[in-house]
């Protein structure tokens, strides 16, 4: 008997999903435990694992395609079972939801227009679970030009990445609806392909709703006038949008970040004034024109002038976040100065036992946790009538990524020995650098820990992580004058701020907690009864 697969939910927080890739095709036989498909989020790319056996009879989003949770994934049974029934939606509890697809049909009623034969509506796709608008970062096909199935049709940046969009459909581009540079919400009219090239497609454009806008028509009819890329001058070695963008393919980003080069100064061969890979390989310093103008006054020569870089969506969605946070929750700090000599010599004595290694971090994590445990009201959540206070400790480090910063998840961290949380954090910050991060290792935190220590930077404060309480700011440890037994002596110094949420946590609260984490790093031996 057939039955309907949907788009799972991998995470909590998960509310649609991007089919990144089927192992499976229609007719396959499928077997308990086989994997038929990657599902990916804004933070993962996971395998969809079968727990049923049969035939693959259908697939409902077709592969790049994006779709809510729920969602009509595939239907799998019997060999050339009919599953006209399903198909026409006679199941109550799952069912197709195609207008939140990355590719939709719009089928003809009264109140959008009929769609020609041949003829496929393509909408912003919703990349992330959260993500509401999305940027055209570049278009590499024109109003005219052949699509085959399985081009790269347009860059799409999202709140967490620029992600290449591949057509699922061959055919002319007849129409682009979001310009390069423009942005969008999802589901807004992205493109129109179809069979042939002269088919009018007025009256879908004009029936498109939100997306249907003066600007957008001014767009499509100098869209229309001609087909032909911009003409780039053969001198000018970066190549751009208007908007400052620079194309380059995913494998030509990796090889150029691994390599430290700067991509502005390689020149592209690729289509569409893209860097490939070869641009990376062939790459020579020595091969950089310099452009800058100059300007001398009173005989001292100097650059003038600015530049402005387009905000990410990610960028966008950390402003949007912390901005919440910081006008939402009334912040205060707390500051203290620990003495860490006494953890200098623990963690070199750790260090000593081979294949073990300790950082300072790890030590401040274990301490946290160890605090929290004591102090509670630390480790808890604001609801509009309510306080929830975690009996787990859950800990969250920031850890900076090139485009932003992420917070990996550390779980039970009270629970774990400081070689066992190096290793974790070692292994999450590993996977946020190379994007590798699954949803459930960023979700569930209690408290944060943000560490500048590393950088030689002394004393901070930070914004809290919501819905946490508190944030616990770590500095540098420097030599400084200290008393001890009534005599100056040099120490060893670290300074600790903790950002506070007034309405959940009180400034005693928030001081007996400090003074805690104080006692446990000042005698670090505490931390391993």
């Amino acid at each position: 008997m057939a039955k309907i697969i949907t788009m799972p939910r991998l995470s909590d927080t998960m509310t649609e999903g991007t089919v990144a890739s089927w192992l499976k095709n229609v007719g396959d036989k499928i077997e308990e435990g086989d994997i038929i498909a990657e599902i990916e989020t804004d933070k993962a790319t996971m395998e969809f694992e079968s727990f049923d056996e049969g035939y693959l009879l259908y697939i409902g989003i077709q592969q790049g395609g994006t779709a809510v949770v729920d969602s009509l994934l595939a239907i799998i049974g019997d060999e050339n079972e009919d599953i006209t029934a399903l198909l026409k939606g006679n199941t109550s509890t799952e069912t197709v939801n195609e207008e939140k697809a990355t590719e939709t049909v719009v089928e003809a009623s009264s109140s959008v227009a009929e769609i020609p034969a041949g003829v496929k509506v393509i909408t912003m796709p919703r990349l992330s679970d959260t993500m509401t608008e999305g940027t055209v970062a570049s278009w590499l096909k024109s109003v005219g030009d052949k699509i085959e199935e399985g081009d790269i049709i347009a860059e799409i940046e999202t709140d967490k990445a620029t992600m290449e969009f591949e057509s699922f459909d061959e055919g002319y581009l007849l129409y682009i609806g979001i310009q390069e540079g423009g942005s969008a919400p999802v589901d807004s009219l992205l493109a129109i392909i179809g069979d042939n090239k002269d088919t009018d497609v007025s009256a879908i454009v004009s029936s498109g709703g939100a997306v249907e806008t003066p600007a957008v028509k001014q767009e499509v009819k100098a869209e229309t006038k001609t087909s032909e890329p911009a003409k780039v001058e053969e001198n000018v070695e970066v190549k751009t949008s208007n908007t400052g963008r620079i194309f380059a393919s995913p494998l030509a980003k990796k090889m150029a970040k691994d390599k430290k080069i700067d991509l502005s100064l390689v020149k592209a061969t690729g289509s569409n004034n893209r860097i490939v890979k070869s641009d990376i390989e062939n790459y020579k310093p020595a091969d950089v024109k310099t452009t800058e103008s100059k300007c001398t006054r009173n005989s001292v020569i100097g650059e003038t002038g600015h530049t402005d870089t387009n905000n990410s969506q990610m960028r966008k969605i950390i402003a949007k976040r912390l901005g919440e946070s910081k006008f939402t929750a009334p912040h205060y700090y707390l500051s203290m100065d620990i003495e860490m000599s006494n953890a200098i010599t623990s963690r070199k004595a750790i260090n000593s036992i081979p294949d073990t290694k300790v950082s300072f971090n790890d030590m401040v994590l274990k301490a946290s946790a160890m605090a929290l445990k004591k102090h509670p009201q630390v480790n808890s959540q604001w609801f509009a009538d309510k306080i929830r206070v975690y009996k787990h400790v859950n800990i969250g480090v920031a850890v900076a990524v090139p485009d932003g910063l992420v917070v990996p998840v550390v779980n039970n961290t009270d629970l774990l020995t400081m070689t066992q949380i190096g290793g974790t954090v070692k292994e999450l910050a590993g996977k946020a650098k190379n994007k590798k991060l699954s949803p459930a290792e960023m979700e569930g935190s209690t408290f944060t820990v943000s560490n500048l220590g590393m950088f030689g930077i002394t004393e901070f404060t930070s914004i809290i992580n919501q819905p946490n309480s508190a944030i616990l700011s770590v500095g540098a440890i420097v030599a400084k004058p200290v008393v001890k037994d009534a005599e100056i002596v040099v120490g060893n110094v670290m300074t600790v701020t903790l950002a506070c949420d007034h309405r959940t946590v009180d400034g005693a609260t928030g001081a007996a907690f400090l003074q805690t984490l104080k006692q446990y790093l000042e005698n670090p031996v505490t931390m391993l009864a």
